[in-house]
C-alpha cells in the first residue's frame, strides 16, 4: 500500500515491512457430518466386537475370541482417531491448519467438517475489531509536548500470515499502531503551521487521520491484517504547556479580533467622509479631517463606551 505526503520538508516512504513467507489458501476438508457417522458406527461396531469375543473366551473358546477383541479394540481406536478429525468452526472464525509443522489451508466454512486428524488446528478470529492506543506523550513537529491518542478499525484478512508470520497478531497491531500514531504525530506542528509547512495536526484531521490510516495498513500488512480505518481520538497540549498556549490561542483570538475592528472602522470612516464631501452637507479642511477621523476611530475601535465631549468654542481657540 502507498500513499502520497505532500507536508513537511520532503516526502517520506512508508516503512518497508519484508515480505510473508506463506499466503493463505484453502484447505482440502470433508463433510463432518458423514465422518460423524462413519467414526460413530466404527466404535460402535468395535464394542460390539470386544464384546462378543469376551463372551466367547468365558465360554472357553479363547482362540475364536482373542481375534475378535483385538480387532475390536484396534476398531475402535481407528474410529476415536477418526473422531479425533471433527472440527467446528463458528461464523467470524478460521482455522489454520498445519501438519506437522507445514502449513496446508485455512478453513473457512462454517459447520462442522473433518481434516486430516493428525493436523493441528489453531483457531483465529476474522472479526473486525478495535484498538485504541494508549495516550501516548511526543513532542509535535514545534517541539512542543501533546498528548494524542488513536483508535484503529481492524481485521485479519490473510489467516496464515497472521498465525506464522508473527507470533502474536493482536500485539503486534497494537504495537505497531502506537508506533505510527508516535511518528505522525512528531511530523506535524499541533496548531499553526510553521514556515515551510502546510498541515497541522489540529486543522487538518482528515488528511492526517488519512496518513495514519496507510502507515498502520503498511507495518501490519506483512501480519495479514487489513486496516479499515483509523481516527485520533484524543488530541491536546501536555498539561506543563497547556495554560501557555491557551493563553497565546486567546492573544491570536484578540489581535484577529481587533484588526478586523479596526478594518471595519476604517471603511466606515472612509465611507462617512466620501459621502460628506459628495453631498456637500460640510467642507472640512485637512485638520478638521483629521480630528474627525481621529474621534470616529475611537468611538468605533474602543471596548468601552465613549463619552461625548461639547466644545462650545471653535476647533483653532
Amino acid at each position: 500500500m502507498t500513499t502520497e505526503i505532500t507536508a513537511g520538508a520532503a516526502e517520506q516512504p512508508l516503512v518497508d515491512m519484508p515480505s510473508p513467507s506463506v499466503r493463505e489458501q484453502k484447505a482440502h476438508v470433508r463433510s463432518g457430518l458423514s465422518m460423524l457417522f462413519v467414526g460413530l458406527l466404527g466404535l460402535a461396531a468395535g464394542i460390539a466386537l470386544m464384546a462378543v469375543g469376551i463372551a466367547l473366551a468365558q465360554n472357553g473358546e479363547a482362540a475364536a475370541g482373542a481375534p475378535l477383541i483385538v480387532v475390536g479394540v484396534l476398531g475402535g481406536l481407528a474410529s476415536f482417531v477418526v473422531l479425533c478429525g471433527l472440527t467446528a468452526v463458528a461464523p467470524g472464525e478460521a482455522r489454520v491448519v498445519a501438519l506437522f509443522g507445514r502449513y496446508v489451508g485455512t478453513i473457512r466454512d462454517t459447520g462442522l467438517c473433518w481434516v486430516n486428524p493428525f493436523t493441528t488446528r489453531k483457531k483465529v478470529s476474522t472479526r473486525i475489531r478495535n484498538h485504541e492506543t494508549g495516550v501516548a506523550k511526543v513532542n509535535d513537529a514545534d517541539g512542543n509536548p501533546i498528548e494524542i491518542a488513536a483508535v484503529v478499525v481492524w481485521q485479519v484478512e490473510d489467516t496464515a500470515q497472521a498465525v506464522f508470520e508473527v507470533d502474536d497478531f493482536v500485539e503486534f497491531v497494537a504495537t505497531q499502531s502506537e508506533t505510527a500514531v508516535r511518528h505522525v504525530a512528531t511530523r506535524f506542528p499541533y496548531d499553526t503551521p510553521s514556515e515551510g509547512e502546510v498541515m497541522s495536526l489540529r486543522e487538518n484531521a482528515d488528511e492526517i487521520t488519512s496518513m495514519l490510516s496507510a502507515e498502520i495498513a503498511a507495518r501490519v500488512a506483512s501480519a495479514g491484517v487489513r486496516v479499515i480505518e483509523s481516527r485520533i481520538t484524543r488530541l491536546a497540549y501536555a498539561p506543563e504547556i497547556a495554560q501557555a498556549m491557551l493563553r497565546r490561542q486567546q492573544a491570536g483570538a484578540v489581535v484577529a479580533a481587533r484588526s478586523r475592528i479596526v478594518e471595519g472602522a476604517v471603511g466606515m470612516v472612509e465611507a462617512a467622509l466620501e459621502r460628506l464631501d459628495r453631498e456637500n452637507i460640510i467642507e472640512l479642511d485637512e485638520e478638521r479631517k483629521a480630528t474627525m477621523v481621529s474621534n470616529l476611530l475611537v468611538v468605533l475601535c474602543s471596548d468601552q463606551a465613549t463619552q461625548p465631549v461639547v466644545n462650545a468654542g471653535s476647533l483653532y481657540s
